[in-house]
């Protein structure tokens, strides 16, 4: 839910920066022809049309240029003053890019001077707009509204520091659920108000336990050698984690990542779809959904009709995944099994020539025509066309503790088809490759490499020999 609270806020900065950005054009030439504050040349007042010609234009660059500048992505530990600056690069990027388009654009003169004064509207307008909704969030999230719960590892010098960070800013939505520390004394006491919940190596068993939405690991620089395998046990829980470098002693310069109330933090889980991101894949997800089950509706009808006569029972068979950030949903396929198939035996996946398969069935099991029904999950929001694919949680308990890094997977919506799929690993094959191209995907995410994964999935996707 928190994360789809940070998409509807960065379509709402989006609409917002792309309205700035007009009315900067708008406000530049109005400035330049019509206030006399600049004498007007011998060719008088150009035709407002010319500049409205150009308005789709300068919102698609506009686009593209604050999306590069990282204008969209969540802030909820950073300064306002260090977007402010992104601000002022972009605006910066977008007039050289409308100067330099002018420069190329022989059918008419554009002024220059409307250009400069574009420029500084631009910039005034986008820098205004931003602090006004940084601010309603920020109340918002004082008030209650969209939070996160919060463990601290380490209840020490270092651990107090971020507790008294969150308290100071409640403009970040974050609460603290509580510590966890070695220290014997600190055990079922209050360390600044806040419980030590347990030893850090419990960290994983609170985390789950309380359902908690991040972890700040805030350990004394002589104990770092405890953060990779903490980081390692906490792979296999879905919240985020950031990284609390003790280096205040050692470090005078500004450290990379995100910073609150100047403590430098750097996230060593989290997802790359969040914001502009999430956004940009969701859009395509909705478009690219749309189009296929318009292009495949007299199939779905056909299909749908088949199992309803070849076999008794429902024609969707519903079953329930694990997705997103850990929660479940109810995933859709076209049942391809008898009505009473599961009955008492213990989840495990479909194996070579199972018995509990109709000959419908096991067509459309080898064609992947019984997931179409899942283009209506991705419309739901509960999946992407492209992602991991999603597992039973039943499952999921194992392989959370045989399989190194597998809640990781869980960063992104699970997909239709996806990268592992695509390469072959899918069905009964190996589950340590599967997360392996899972992982690879998660860390070079783009909507480039969503749209190679939908143009190889006819190719290499559709019919597979472990599709049964």
């Amino acid at each position: 839910m928190l994360r789809r609270y940070s998409q509807l806020w960065a379509v709402l900065f989006y609409l917002f920066d792309m309205a700035m950005t007009a009315a900067a054009l708008a406000t530049a030439y109005v400035v330049r022809f019509h206030t006399g504050l600049i004498p007007l040349t011998d060719a008088g007042v150009p035709d407002a049309r010319r500049y409205l010609e150009v308005l789709p234009f300068a919102l698609l660059i506009s686009s593209v240029i604050y999306s590069g500048c990282k204008l969209y992505v969540p802030r909820r530990v950073g300064r306002i003053a260090s977007e402010l600056l992104d601000i002022v690069k972009a605006t910066l990027l977008v007039a050289v890019c409308f100067a330099a388009a002018s420069f190329f654009y022989r059918d008419f003169s554009f002024s220059r001077a409307v250009l400069v004064i574009f420029g500084i509207a631009n910039l005034t307008y986008l820098g205004i707009s931003r602090v006004l909704l940084r601010s309603a969030l920020r109340w918002l999230r004082s008030q209650g509204r969209n939070q996160r719960y919060a463990l601290i590892v380490g209840a020490g010098r270092l651990g107090q520091r971020v507790a008294d960070a969150i308290e100071k800013n409640p403009w970040t939505g974050i609460q603290v659920a509580g510590f966890v520390d070695d220290d014997p004394e600190r055990q079922g006491r209050l360390v600044q108000g806040y419980p030590v919940l347990g030893t850090v190596d419990q960290s994983p068993t609170v985390v789950s336990r309380r359902q908690l939405n991040m972890v700040f690991i805030a350990l004394p620089f002589e104990h770092y050698g405890a953060v990779e395998g903490l980081v390692k046990a906490l792979s296999r829980e879905i919240a985020d984690v950031k990284i609390v470098p003790d280096v205040d002693h050692v470090c005078r310069l500004e450290l990379p990542g995100a910073d609150l109330d100047g403590l430098a933090m750097l996230s060593a889980q989290a997802s790359p779809l969040v914001g502009w991101n999430g956004l940009t894949k969701r859009t395509l997800d909705i478009l690219l959904s749309l189009l296929v089950l318009a292009l495949v509706s007299p199939l779905l009808l056909l299909i749908a009709l088949l199992v309803r006569l070849t076999s008794k029972g429902p024609v969707l068979y519903k079953q329930d995944r694990m997705g997103y950030d850990g929660h479940t949903f109810s995933i859709y396929k076209f049942r391809t099994m008898t009505d009473d198939a599961e009955g008492d035996e213990p989840t495990r996946w479909t194996r070579a020539h199972d018995p509990r398969r109709t000959r419908l069935g096991i067509f459309l099991r080898k064609t992947s025509l019984d997931e179409l029904p899942q283009f209506f999950n991705v419309l739901m929001g509960d999946m992407s066309i492209v992602g991991p694919r999603p597992e039973r949680p039943a499952l999921i308990e194992d392989f959370r503790n045989e399989v190194p890094l597998y809640m990781l997977r869980h960063k992104i919506k699970a997909g239709i088809t996806g990268w592992a799929q695509v390469n072959g690993w899918r069905g009964n094959t190996s589950l340590r490759k599967r997360i392996q191209y899972d992982l690879y995907y998660l860390r070079n995410w783009s909507i480039w490499f969503d749209i190679w994964i939908i143009l190889l999935t006819p190719f290499r996707g559709l019919i597979h020999k472990n599709a049964y």
